[in-house]
């Protein structure tokens, strides 16, 4: 497994394995498959509901605490400053850590953009504190980074956003890459998983014949060509899956090289279509839900 450095040297897993939409009932399963497999990078968040899972998963994995790289989210409902701290709270107790290797803001809050600062600096009391190693944002917007920038002291270490070759977001990505945010790649493979009532007309990438194209050249799956294409892109990427062989098929990335051409194919296939709501559009009337207590 391939590593990437965070902007404070934190160490952190290329590839790792992404819960959303993976209800409670499947979530420890297929952790517990990923980190026999080799993953040492779990990827989930308090609106996932399924953190108690996560950390059952790792308690009875056999594998070291220290070992792996475990990552999830404050939802907008918790947003504030002490909000925001009772949030890791929360987090922290259904992980069963005491320690967050990345602890992100799920979303921005344009609409409330002050209690969005309050909470990302309650992130950087728990940093400061030695509770989680790294901070960062998700779906962040180059507009809600340069105001989080303008008014906070820590550069978020990572910003998680919606990646792949049908929806790419190169303004965000040169943004962040100016100011050493790392992006991460949620939806990597662009397709199977859509945000209910945004994804089920559209056609998966997985499906598109360049990509079918690059892979049968390489003795690959297409999934395993659009994560090689981020891979390969300097970014960090968390497919999701709860099925043994596509959670190992996934992790076999690192063994082949996309060529330039291929990359520059891959990267023409641009189409401009979000797969999940806009994040200029996100508010607490129409997203906000309480984060159980447990």
């Amino acid at each position: 497994m391939q590593t990437l450095t965070l902007d404070n040297g934190v160490q952190m897993p290329t590839l790792g394995l992404g819960v959303f939409q993976t209800p409670p009932e499947e979530t420890k399963a297929a952790v517990r498959d990923a980190l026999d497999l080799g993953y040492r990078h779990i990827d989930t968040a308090a609106a996932y509901g399924n953190e108690r899972e996560v950390g059952q998963a790792l308690r009875e994995s056999g594998v070291p605490r220290d070992d792996v790289f475990v990552e999830t989210k404050i939802w907008i409902s918790d947003y504030g400053y002490e909000q925001t701290l009772h949030g890791f709270d929360k987090s922290a107790a259904k992980l069963g850590l005491d320690r967050i290797d990345l602890l992100i803001l799920h979303q921005a809050l344009p609409s409330d953009f002050d209690r969005t600062l309050a909470a990302y600096r309650a992130l950087e009391k728990l940093l400061a504190d030695g509770k989680v190693r790294a901070i960062g944002v998700s779906n962040f917007m180059v507009d809600h980074l340069r105001r989080l920038l303008d008014a906070t002291t820590v550069v978020p270490a990572v910003n998680q956003l919606e990646i792949h070759p049908y929806f790419q977001q190169r303004d965000v990505l040169d943004f962040d890459d100016a100011h050493r945010i790392l992006n991460q790649a949620w939806s990597p493979i662009g397709g199977i998983t859509f945000y209910p009532g945004y994804g089920e007309d559209r056609t998966s990438v997985l499906d598109d014949p360049v990509v079918t194209g690059i892979a049968e050249t390489h003795g690959k799956s297409p999934a395993q060509v659009l994560l090689r294409w981020g891979v390969q892109q300097g970014r960090s990427v968390i497919p999701k899956s709860t099925k043994r062989h596509r959670i190992a098929e996934n992790i076999d990335v690192f063994d082949f090289t996309l060529t330039p051409d291929e990359v520059t194919a891959l990267d023409a296939l641009e189409t401009g279509r979000r797969g999940g709501p806009d994040p200029q559009a996100v508010t607490l009337a129409d997203f906000g839900r309480a984060i159980p207590e447990a």
